[in-house]
């Protein structure tokens, strides 16, 4: 299973459910590395997309608890639903969010982080993976800089 992220510096991903700053190279290297999978979610992320609706292209699957169900979702109410759900899958990515990262994280064995460097207030964090002796930057996919602000997007592997 692997894990697919945007932090800032402090590794916050979030403020009231949504992306503080969200960088096009971002969107664009998402959709390309979400493309066919089966994508892990969360119910505050999905209430973020536009109109509620699933990722084209994936199988979502939305971890909740609440019981709510969303057209084009399948649900699972427990990381270990959707980790026997991801076996099913050829290619499983956990898009989100916090509280979906850190239940999932134990599962995933890859994780591509793009480092937006900036600074916005953030509620909602990824665990540290450069403080995690677990896991290890393996290589830097891409970099670049959009409206002034730099970013690299990171493939981490676990140790």
């Amino acid at each position: 299973m692997e894990l697919i992220a945007a932090v800032y510096e402090d590794w916050g991903i979030g403020k009231d459910g949504t992306q503080p700053i969200a960088l096009s190279a971002d969107r664009k290297f998402f959709r390309e590395t979400t493309r066919g999978a089966m994508v892990i979610v969360g119910r505050r992320t999905v209430e973020d997309f536009p109109g509620q609706k699933p990722l084209p292209g994936r199988v979502n699957v939305l971890l909740t608890r609440s019981g709510k169900t969303y057209p084009g979702f399948t649900v699972c109410p427990s990381p270990e639903a959707a980790m026997a759900l991801s076996q099913q899958a050829e290619r499983t990515m956990v898009i989100g969010g916090g509280s979906v990262y850190r239940q999932m994280l134990p599962y995933c064995d890859k994780a591509y982080i793009t480092k937006v460097h900036a600074l916005p207030q953030s509620d909602t964090y990824l665990p540290n993976l450069d403080e995690d002796p677990a896991w290890k930057q393996e290589a830097v996919l891409q970099s670049g800089e959009e409206n002034g602000i730099r970013y690299e997007m990171c493939l981490y592997v676990r140790k």
